[in-house]
């Protein structure tokens, strides 16, 4: 399975980007995918996508802002990020296994069997 995500890029505070992973591979109708993010002082699940039963989930700081969404057809996963603070500043990539279960059990397992190259947001105050 290969991930590639994009759309990363330097925004104020309050702005919105759109970021988005191309997927290519998975064996399997079933399988979770999501968005995790790196910075210097965190690492941690964002939002995540459970192709067993179409289900979301998002960690507590980005509920409201970020939106998860996947199209099928093309073999994307996206996040909208709206109302961008500072502190969302990280690397962000997504992640993938073949899963079961629901998006929530997903996020929070870990490791996961394939990880793409991540993309870089930036919110400047």
């Amino acid at each position: 399975v290969q991930l590639q995500a994009s759309g990363g890029g330097l925004v104020q505070t309050g702005g919105s980007l759109t970021l988005s992973c191309v997927y290519s591979g998975f064996t399997s109708i079933f399988y979770g995918i999501g968005w995790f993010r790196q910075s210097p002082a965190t690492r941690e699940e964002v939002a995540c996508f459970s192709s067993a039963d179409n289900s979301t989930y998002y960690t507590d700081s980005v509920k409201g802002r970020f939106t998860i969404s996947r199209d099928a057809a093309k073999n994307r996963l996206y996040l909208q990020m709206n109302s961008l603070k500072p502190e969302d500043t990280a690397l962000y990539y997504c992640q993938a296994s073949i899963y079961k279960g629901g998006a929530h059990s997903f996020c929070v397992r870990g490791p996961y069997d394939y990880s793409g190259q991540g993309t870089q947001v930036t919110v400047s105050s």
